[in-house]
């Protein structure tokens, strides 16, 4: 009967591999998926994936951000008591959903705290913020990474309209879109 319900095995799998992972000692990790990184969402390190078209929490209380392929990201620093940010918000998510899902070689990365590294719940963000000088919001950095490491970067402040996030990808990576 079990094997008829797929849903009703789903769970029980889930729940049979938290117990094993348990009793082995392991940690069993939660994580935190969303559509569009909200002001109440838990401060951290955020990855697009574009399979899922969702973005995932990926890094809270690291040292900071750290490529995890080569190729351009596009890294948003976003507080949740900038107003500037919710502007911008209406410009990164669709620029995001109509374009950017589509570039191969492109990462999108968010990184949320309240206000800068001074208010972040996020050792992760706050380092992060710091590492890129991060002073005002809201502040877009594209990042070209090669063996893993960052050759060239470039801090653009302010709110990017669709346009010009088009504009400014396709200068900076030489995609053509």
């Amino acid at each position: 009967m079990v094997e008829e319900n797929s849903e009703l095995k789903r769970l029980l799998d889930k729940i049979t591999w938290k117990i094993i992972s348990k009793s082995r000692g392991e940690k069993t990790v939660k994580v935190y998926k969303t559509k569009i990184v909200k002001v109440d969402s838990p401060h951290g390190i955020y990855r697009y994936d574009k399979t899922l078209r969702e973005w995932i929490l990926i890094d809270k209380d690291g040292d900071g951000f750290k490529p995890y392929k080569d190729g351009y990201y596009i890294i948003y620093f976003d507080n949740t008591k900038c107003a500037a940010c919710r502007i911008y918000d209406l410009f990164w998510y669709p620029f995001i959903e109509t374009i950017g899902k589509d570039l191969e070689g492109t990462e999108y990365i968010i990184i949320l705290c309240e206000w800068f590294a001074k208010q972040c719940r996020s050792r992760s963000a706050s380092n992060t913020f710091k590492e890129f000088n991060v002073h005002a919001s809201p502040t877009t950095a594209f990042v070209e990474v090669r063996d893993l490491k960052i050759v060239r970067k470039e801090l653009v402040r302010g709110v990017l309209k669709i346009e010009e996030l088009v504009n400014k990808t396709m200068e900076f990576t030489g995609i053509k879109i």
